[in-house]
């Protein structure tokens, strides 16, 4: 299991619509199919890394309605053990996922609802516990200046930061030089340096500029080009995993993060951590859904073996 994961995030309740296309402004269109389903970017990750084997600890706030008895359960059936406040004068949130039926390409608009209220003064309140983690991570759906606080506590305290930048924001140079490890994908990179992300080398600019403005190790991921891994020393292309036919895609940077974080808490060799959080993703993108997609760990392995 390894040592503890701290994840700081948001859960949102997925509402996710399929069909041919997108409606177009004052237009209705028939879907195809409709799903509701646990999400949000750092509830994902808490999820893919317990079921990945990480002993994963989950800070949020809820609601106190139906979305949050759905966390709840989530939670406990993959074994992310929840440090979350309820309250009852807002809501939990919930995004609208679109999901274009012939590609599985997606389209999101999210509400953190009373997660978007998460402070530094609240993360004061875990201050003891992201000390005692081996491996932090965090997103930007809640509140950034939350998230800075808790990367300074985790650094302060020796533990090993990630920042996965989404959705993409403009980042303090002040808060990337907390981060041990940022995680952004193509899109998300060109948000941060300015820089286009379409080829491999585009990727390896965007890490230099990265690592310029004091991350760590930059690891950008290129969706089915696999990831690209740039510290002070080493510069790697790491392949996707093809684990069958692609459904759908929504989750699959969430898996990959998840996953990442499992595998550097066990002690693997960041590089070990990025192959084994993209054996993650390229399970978890051949099933429907966010968290319901994330795999086992023996999944994960056998995959990994193959």
């Amino acid at each position: 299991m390894g040592g503890k994961i701290v994840i700081l995030g948001v859960f949102v309740a997925d509402t996710a619509y399929r069909a041919d296309r997108a409606p177009r402004m004052h237009e209705t269109i028939l879907g195809n199919s409709f799903a509701l389903g646990p999400g949000g970017k750092g509830s994902n990750q808490a999820v893919a890394a317990a079921r990945a084997g990480g002993d994963v600890h989950f800070v949020t706030k809820l609601g106190k309605d139906t979305f949050a008895d759905m966390a709840l359960r989530t939670w406990a059936d993959a074994g992310v053990v929840p440090e979350v406040t309820q309250h009852d004068d807002s809501y939990t949130g919930a995004a609208y996922i679109f999901v274009e039926e012939a590609t599985g390409d997606n389209a999101i608009i999210v509400c953190p609802g009373v997660a978007r209220t998460i402070s530094p003064a609240d993360i004061e309140m875990r201050r003891e516990l992201i000390a005692s983690a081996s491996v932090f991570v965090t997103q930007l759906e809640q509140p950034m200046d939350a998230a800075h606080r808790a990367l300074e506590i985790a650094r302060a305290a020796g533990v090993r930061t990630v920042l996965n930048p989404a959705p993409a924001a403009d980042i303090p140079r002040e808060m990337l030089a907390l981060c041990d490890f940022v995680t952004p994908n193509e899109s998300e990179a060109e948000g941060i340096t300015g820089i286009q992300v379409q080829t491999l080398s585009d990727a390896e600019r965007a890490a230099n500029a990265l690592l310029e403005k004091g991350v760590g190790t930059a690891i950008i991921t290129l969706g089915e080009k696999g990831a690209l891994f740039r510290d002070r020393e080493r510069s790697l292309h790491i392949p996707a995993f093809r684990a069958g036919p692609v459904v759908e895609t929504t989750g699959a940077g969430d898996a990959f993060n998840g996953g990442f974080a499992a595998a550097l808490a066990r002690g693997e060799d960041p590089v070990d951590a990025v192959r084994f959080g993209s054996a993650t993703a390229g399970i978890s993108v051949t099933r429907p859904g966010t968290a319901p997609s994330m795999p086992k760990l023996g999944e994960i392995e056998a995959l990994l073996r193959a």
